[in-house]
């Protein structure tokens, strides 16, 4: 069980904080919310405390024989601030300590996660720039904010996340530290295909593959976090964007096919972790094929599907990092690793990550182990954990082979 500290400060976005919270204590953390006197105006103390099993209070004059100004900061093993104003990271930045929350943010030793939420005109204010930059050059880590309607009628950067891409993001800096969310991707434009493609037969059934797209889903989510620009085409994935990525939804492999070539013409790096159907049918009923009638066929011929990774590898721009993914068994003639280096060396691609799915391993589930196998012969095992600390391992190993932004 992990020690968390969350910090709420005071904008419109803390009703989200209760969410976040509850997902907290849901994983098993013992959670101590330090809220702002201006947060119990949005959500009352006694919520946070039927939620969390901690008493609240917002001022050092509280539990004075506890010395509560030092020892949450010094107990913790994370610290978030959800939502963080701009007026809370000023005073983070200035280091104020002029309440329990900034108190408790000079006494911390461990990872310190701010989470912004504020008006757009606010976010990109120089002042509210330069004290981001001041927070991230300490060590501190200061997630990008979402995209979206904010309070009235407005829209723009400022909103926060939804909790379960805050909470998912924690779980990684919990488990990898803060290097596991370094800002290393800002400044470069990453294209993702997650999910799986599906060939119609007809109007009702289709040819398609269990991939889930959590996995590409967390690969996007983990480099939003690190400060890249985002897009993400998502074949047929039933799962809410996460924040700060620009999505292209497509159904079939020729439509995925189209939309990696649109996107990745000025990427930085390309990463195909869906899974593409190798064939699709020749001919498409415009009717449901039905069973004992005229139309039902003997058999279904099947027509090869374009090799999406290979093109990719065969068009990409100088110093564009292109990176596959091979979910993979063993068989009679070789192992998996021993199919993945053969793909690799097939495809052309800089790097390969290798799911082993024997077994009904990794499609739908929560956590992964891989093996990255580079071209130029290293290979890396990653986890196994949760999909998102995956994610971290894989980009902290492209962030290596790639020049700085």
């Amino acid at each position: 069980m992990s020690r968390i500290v969350l910090g709420v400060s005071g904008g419109v976005a803390a009703y989200k904080a209760a969410l976040l919270l509850r997902a907290f204590t849901e994983a098993g953390h013992d959670v101590r919310v330090v809220p702002t006197p201006g947060a119990l105006h949005f959500v009352g103390a006694a919520t946070f405390e039927a939620l969390s099993g901690n008493p609240v209070t917002t001022d050092v004059w509280s539990d004075v024989p506890e010395v509560a100004h030092v020892r949450i900061g010094q107990e913790a093993d994370l610290v978030v601030v959800a939502p963080a104003t701009a007026d809370l990271l000023a005073r983070a930045a200035a280091g104020r300590a002029d309440d329990l929350l900034t108190a408790t943010l000079l006494t911390a030793h461990c990872p310190v996660v701010f989470v912004p939420a504020m008006h757009t005109e606010m976010w990109l204010h120089p002042a509210t720039q330069d004290n981001v930059a001041t927070l991230r050059r300490r060590g501190s880590i200061v997630l990008p904010p979402a995209v979206g309607r904010l309070t009235g009628p407005d829209s723009g950067p400022g909103r926060l996340p939804e909790p379960v891409d805050v909470a998912a993001l924690a779980a990684v800096v919990l488990a990898g530290g803060a290097s596991a969310l370094a800002p290393d991707l800002a400044g470069r434009r990453v294209v993702i295909s997650a999910g799986g493609t599906r060939e119609p037969l007809d109007p009702v059934r289709y040819l398609g593959n269990r991939s889930s797209g959590m996995q590409g889903w967390a690969l996007a989510r983990v480099a939003a976090a690190r400060g890249a620009e985002v897009v993400l085409v998502a074949a047929n994935v039933d799962l809410a964007a996460p924040f700060g990525v620009r999505v292209v939804p497509v159904g079939t492999a020729e439509e995925l096919r189209e939309a990696m070539h649109a996107e990745s013409r000025d990427a930085d790096v390309v990463v195909m972790s869906a899974a593409v159907a190798d064939f699709r049918p020749a001919s498409v009923a415009g009717a449901k094929m039905k069973k004992d009638s005229a139309g039902e066929p003997d058999s279904v011929p099947l027509v090869r599907n374009a090799d999406v990774l290979a093109e990719l590898v065969t068009k990409r721009r100088p110093g564009q990092l292109v990176v596959g993914f091979a979910a993979e068994t063993g068989d009679a003639d070789a192992d998996v690793l021993t199919h993945a280096r053969a793909k690799l060396a097939r495809k052309g691609c800089d790097l390969l990550v290798v799911n082993d799915v024997s077994a009904g391993q990794v499609f739908g589930k929560a956590d992964n182990t891989v093996v990255v196998l580079a071209a130029d012969g290293p290979a890396a095992e990653i986890g196994p954990g949760p999909k998102d600390l995956i994610a971290a391992g894989i980009w902290t190993t492209i962030a290596a082979r790639t020049a700085p932004a």
